[in-house]
């Protein structure tokens, strides 16, 4: 699907004008600073295309899940001083995203400056796509840009409805990013490897149910492997288990099997009796009576990293255990070096695995690291992402 292009905004002339960006700044925060920029630093280009030809910029984000509440833990005011720092420039904070307050921000910005709003989710009618509310944003601008590729899955009032509202609008140039990347996973060179870990079979059913006859070999991780295995009989101990989801698993193996794909489960586990720092821990091949799995062994992980290394394509979504825990991370580790070191192109999606990549300093090794978790697994699956599509309309 084609969607107008930054450069073409650009060339119809924007100084001067106010061009609503909608960012994706929804970064983890320790006390008052930011913890991990790097989503900030993916927005940095075309905030830096848009100032220097002269736009007055609004910038708007979510952070968190307030659900419609003003919570002022969640504010984004934090994440001022840091895109100010990245920037290089001065950035104004508003403590309010509509209204006259925002209103009367936007008049005092001149050309080249950039002003942030708050957190657009204090607000119920944004995850709602109220009208009201995208009419009130649209309020803020003459242009609209989407930048915000980790909520292109959402029909937001500013992923969305104020789409319908303002005439001259653009993907950014982390959004067109984005889709380009990962449309080597949809149509890849193979053979395919894909990497899901994750807690929940339920949190990623249509994912799995789309990639297993898709991906030449499925590799899963984490705690839902513990319902895979489970549905087939192994013993898992107290490790999560969603038996409701027996069924969908058998189902999602079958898929594989059928199409004649590879879909691989742990061989071993590193398990505890207690989920917590400095627990003894096990490496089993069953998880006894009253153990849970933490992590995947080292079996299984020099596996997948093998596998890694033999891939053409490769796409890697979900930790393989409880990796924020030291001891219980290793697993997570060998197969982050395993995805870096492979010859493959190569995609990691989801906060927790690009985490996982950048505290080992593996980043610069990997083809392309997606800002978007869900939006890039409902990307990959050939399903059409509403942020996106409401840009060509």
């Amino acid at each position: 699907m084609a969607i107008p292009d930054l450069g073409e905004l650009l060339a119809d002339g924007i100084r001067g004008r106010r061009v609503f960006v909608r960012a994706d700044l929804n970064v983890p925060l320790r006390g008052d600073a930011v913890a991990d920029d790097t989503r900030i630093r993916a927005s940095l280009p075309t905030l830096h295309r848009l100032l220097d030809a002269g736009a007055r910029v609004v910038v708007a984000s979510h952070l968190g899940r307030p659900k419609g509440r003003r919570r002022p833990e969640l504010s984004l005011r934090p994440v001022a001083p840091r895109l100010a720092q990245l920037l290089g420039t001065g950035v104004s904070f508003c403590p309010e995203c509509v209204g006259e307050r925002a209103a009367a921000a936007v008049a005092e910005l001149g050309e080249g400056e950039l002003l942030l709003l708050e957190n657009l989710r204090f607000h119920a009618g944004e995850e709602e796509n109220d009208a009201d509310f995208a009419r009130a944003l649209a309020d803020l601008a003459d242009a609209y840009v989407n930048d915000a590729f980790g909520t292109a899955h959402r029909a937001h009032a500013s992923t969305v409805g104020i789409a319908a509202c303002v005439e001259r609008k653009a993907g950014g140039d982390l959004l067109k990013s984005e889709l380009e990347h990962l449309r080597g996973i949809r149509e890849p060179v193979r053979p395919l490897l894909v990497i899901l870990g994750g807690a929940k079979v339920s949190d990623k059913l249509a994912v799995l149910e789309a990639l297993a006859p898709h991906a030449d070999t499925l590799a899963i991780g984490g705690a839902m492997a513990y319902t895979f295995l489970a549905s087939g009989g192994r013993r898992v101990g107290a490790s999560l288990v969603e038996a409701d989801r027996f069924a969908d698993a058998r189902r999602v193996t079958l898929a594989a099997r059928a199409t004649g794909r590879r879909l691989l489960l742990p061989s071993d586990h590193l398990a505890v009796e207690r989920v917590e720092a400095g627990a003894p821990t096990r490496v089993v091949r069953e998880i006894p009576d009253g153990w849970i799995g933490v992590d995947i062994g080292p079996e299984t992980a020099r596996d997948y990293a093998r596998e890694a290394g033999e891939a053409k394509t490769l796409f890697w979504n979900g930790p393989m255990g409880i990796f924020e825990t030291r001891e219980f991370a290793a697993g997570t580790e060998t197969v982050a070096t395993g995805v870096a070191q492979s010859p493959a192109y190569s995609v990691v999606g989801g906060g927790d695995s690009v985490a996982a990549i950048n505290q080992l300093g593996l980043g610069p090794q990997i083809s392309y690291l997606s800002t978007g978790g869900g939006a890039s697994l409902e990307y990959i699956q050939g399903l059409a992402l509403p942020g996106v599509e409401a840009l060509s309309r």
